[in-house]
């Protein structure tokens, strides 16, 4: 694997430097990357949004997409410096359910014309999207999901409800599985949906996090009417499009490389912070935790470019779960990025909303945030499944 970039890949990565390094002065100070704060606050809200606009008029939010459906058919490579770039500067601006999650799923599975109504929006930073998956006795275990679609004409009437869905007090439209096959069990007998989150019938109430913000939701459907056009894929065969969330560049570098930002604010603070006389930097046992913070940094940003690497040589299905290792890594980096921040800190760490609040407080909040990023988009364990099955050839049980 070669980690070097092209002459002309250097200048696109400064290209986004420049941009994102002029853009960020503006930032709330609220936001500084986090997601909870982007949907619960109405300025973080409104900054992602106007962000991204102007990466959608510069075509960066959704480089690699065929330019029929809004993209520029760029290498994946360049969509990977991007993500990179865009995760040192900790900068919003790009939907992470639409164009993340809903948009690979779309190019693979999608009908031409649902294609060409939903991709536009989503590259043009146009459509915002949620995730209508979890329900109270179906998280993890999403195959065991209740929610029933009855088709009726050129419709289907559609009941039941959804939980811990993020933003979707903030977003336009919803994807959704929903059984219409009551007789088959599991994951048999579902179908996947695109829903208008203004459709008649749909109530959102807010679930408040451990940080009083509002990022989640409960969405209830009560005779909600969803046009036959809008499901995605055949009838009962739900499960396979929503398994095609292979992204087209989902090797985490955005967060690896947010990590190692995080992580170089981290060491600044305890450079100038002193404890005892000494500034804590020379700690012998803050060093160590921050020297391993930096081992376990580099080895993830190393595995981000081994992740694309093999997605461009051996494509996106291949490298599946080199992906799937890539999240749980990452998040789980974050945590115990977060989790030694506070500690360093001791007390002062636990600190909002005050002058003693060292980094004006983020850590304590990132703490009570992070251990989301373990569960959203599929559990630590689950990936850990993935790696096993896939490439391991482990079996499912013994």
């Amino acid at each position: 694997m070669d980690f070097r970039y092209t002459p002309e890949q250097e200048a696109l990565r400064k290209e986004f430097a420049d941009f994102f390094s002029e853009e960020m002065k503006h930032v709330p100070p609220e936001l500084d990357a986090s997601m909870e704060a982007i949907f619960d606050l109405d300025i973080c809200w409104e900054f992602h949004k106007q962000l991204g606009k102007k990466l959608a008029a510069k075509g960066w939010i959704a480089m690699a997409w065929p330019k029929e459906y809004g993209g520029r058919d760029a290498p994946l490579i360049e969509q990977f410096i991007f993500n990179e770039v865009r995760g040192r500067y900790k900068a919003p601006g790009v939907d992470p359910i639409g164009v993340g999650m809903l948009a690979p799923t779309l190019l693979v599975t999608a009908s031409e014309e649902q294609k060409r109504e939903h991709l536009p929006h989503m590259a043009r930073a146009e459509r915002d999207w949620c995730q209508l998956w979890s329900e109270p006795n179906a998280g993890s275990d999403l195959a065991s999901l209740t929610t029933r679609a009855v088709r009726v004409g050129d419709e289907y009437i559609v009941n039941g409800q959804k939980i811990w869905t993020s933003g979707a007090h903030r977003t336009d439209w919803g994807f959704m599985l929903a059984r219409t096959n009551p007789e088959e069990k599991r994951s048999r007998g579902l179908s996947f949906f695109l829903v208008d989150m203004k459709t008649p019938g749909i109530t959102i109430k807010p679930l408040y996090s451990m940080a009083k913000a509002h990022m989640f939701n409960e969405v209830f459907l009560d005779d909600v009417r969803v046009p036959v056009g809008n499901r995605v894929g055949e009838e009962n065969e739900g499960w396979v499009a929503s398994q095609m969330t292979s992204n087209f560049e989902r090797s985490m570098i955005n967060l690896f490389s947010h990590a190692k930002r995080e992580l170089e604010e981290l060491v600044e603070f305890c450079k100038e912070t002193k404890w005892g006389g000494q500034p804590l930097a020379k700690n012998p046992l803050v060093r160590h935790k921050l020297a391993q913070l930096a081992i376990e940094t580099e080895a993830g940003l190393a595995y981000s470019y081994s992740v694309v690497w093999n997605q461009i040589k051996g494509g996106l299905i291949t490298a599946a779960p080199l992906a799937a290792g890539a999240k749980f890594l990452a998040t789980e980096l974050i945590q115990r990025l977060n989790y030694t921040a506070c500690e360093i800190m001791g007390l002062y760490g636990q600190v909002a909303d005050s002058r003693w609040a060292p980094r004006r407080g983020k850590y304590q909040n990132y703490y009570q945030q992070c251990m989301g990023l373990n569960m959203g988009g599929g559990t630590s364990e689950i990936m850990r499944n993935l790696v096993a099955s896939m490439a391991l050839g482990l079996p499912r049980s013994w």
